[in-house]
C-alpha cells in the first residue's frame, strides 16, 4: 500500500485509491461500534419519546404528551435533584482528591509507578462488583460493623438510614472513579515547563504560591475536561447503586437513570422513559455548554 501524497507518473490509480480508503479502515471499527451501540439507539429513543409504547403492542404517536407528563411528575423531579445534589458532592471530591493525589505522584518519591497503579486499579472493575464490594463492607453483618463491635460499638445502619446509604454512595463512587482522574491530572502536569517552577523557587515563591499561580492556571485545560466528565458520570451513574443499595432504603439512592430505568423497563413505558432520557440528555448538554463557555474552553 502506496502513501505517497500525489501518484507519480506510472502509478496506476488504484494505489490512489487505496491511499484515500485507508484512514477510513482504520476508524472503521470503532465507527461502527459507535454507530451500532450509541448513534442508533439515540435515534430510536428520540423516536419513542414522541409515542405511546409498552415493548410489546404497536407504537401510538402521541406527540409532545409525552414531555408534559415527564414535566409535571414530581417523582422524575425529585430523582433529578438527588442526582444534582450527588453531583454536587462527588465531583468537587473527585476533583480535589485526584489533584491531590496526582500532584504528590508527580514528585520525585520512591514507587511511585506502584503508587499510581494502586489508585488506578479500583477504576478497572465494573461498577457492579464496586457497589457488591462495598454492600459487603458496608452491610449490617459486613466487615465495618464487626469492626465497630469488636472496639465496643454499636452496628451503624449504612444502608438502610436515608443519610448513611448516601454517604456510602458517595465514598464507593470517589474510591472508584478517583484513579482515573488522578492519571488524567498526572499526563496535565507532567507537561507543565519545569522551568516555570525553577523560576519562581529562585524568586523565592512558597509551594503553595507557586501552586496557585503557576499549576492551577496551566492545568485549566486539563481541570476543564475532568469536571466535564466527573458531571457526566454523575448525572449517569446507576450500576454502583443498584448493586449497592438497589435505590433504597425507599427511594433515598434512586437517581434519574435508575428512575428511567424503573419508567421505562418495570412499568413498560418506554414512551415516556425516552422522553426522561432526552430531557437528561438535553440537561447535560446545557451544563456542558454552559461550563465550557465560561472556562472559554480550558484556554488560559
Amino acid at each position: 500500500m502506496s502513501f505517497q501524497a500525489a501518484p507519480t507518473a506510472g502509478k496506476k490509480p488504484s494505489k490512489l485509491k487505496k491511499f484515500q480508503i485507508a484512514p477510513y479502515l482504520f476508524v472503521l471499527p470503532n465507527l461502527l461500534i459507535f454507530s451500532v451501540f450509541i448513534v442508533i439507539p439515540t435515534i430510536i429513543g428520540f423516536v419513542y419519546s414522541f409515542n405511546e409504547y409498552d415493548g410489546l403492542n404497536p407504537m401510538e404517536f402521541t406527540g409532545i404528551d409525552n414531555y408534559k407528563e415527564v414535566l409535571t411528575n414530581s417523582e422524575f423531579w425529585t430523582a433529578l435533584g438527588k442526582t444534582g445534589l450527588y453531583a454536587l458532592i462527588v465531583v468537587p471530591l473527585i476533583y480535589c482528591m485526584a489533584l491531590g493525589i496526582a500532584v504528590l505522584l508527580v514528585q520525585n518519591i520512591k514507587m511511585k509507578g506502584l503508587f499510581r497503579s494502586v489508585f488506578y486499579l479500583p477504576t478497572l472493575i465494573s461498577f457492579i462488583i464496586v457497589g457488591l464490594t462495598w454492600k459487603w463492607i458496608f452491610a449490617e453483618f459486613g466487615i465495618l460493623n464487626h469492626v465497630l463491635n469488636l472496639l465496643g460499638m454499636e452496628s451503624a445502619q449504612f444502608l438502610s438510614d436515608p443519610l448513611l446509604a448516601n454517604l456510602s454512595v458517595i465514598i464507593a463512587t470517589v474510591w472508584s472513579r478517583v484513579g482515573f482522574f488522578m492519571v488524567i491530572f498526572v499526563a496535565g502536569l507532567q507537561v507543565i515547563p519545569k522551568d516555570y517552577y525553577e523560576a519562581a523557587f529562585l524568586e523565592g515563591a512558597s509551594k503553595w504560591h507557586v501552586f496557585r499561580k503557576i499549576t492551577l492556571p496551566l492545568l485549566k485545560p486539563t481541570t476543564v475536561l475532568v469536571i466535564m466528565v466527573a458531571l457526566i458520570d454523575a448525572f449517569k451513574a446507576y450500576p454502583l447503586m443498584f448493586s449497592l443499595t438497589g435505590g433504597g432504603p425507599g427511594k433515598e439512592t434512586t437517581f434519574i437513570v435508575q428512575y428511567i430505568y424503573e419508567t421505562g423497563f418495570m412499568k413498560q413505558e418506554l414512551g415516556v422513559a425516552s422522553a426522561m432520557s432526552v430531557i437528561l440528555f438535553a440537561i447535560i448538554t446545557v451544563f456542558t455548554a454552559v461550563q465550557f463557555r465560561v472556562t472559554k474552553g480550558g484556554e488560559n
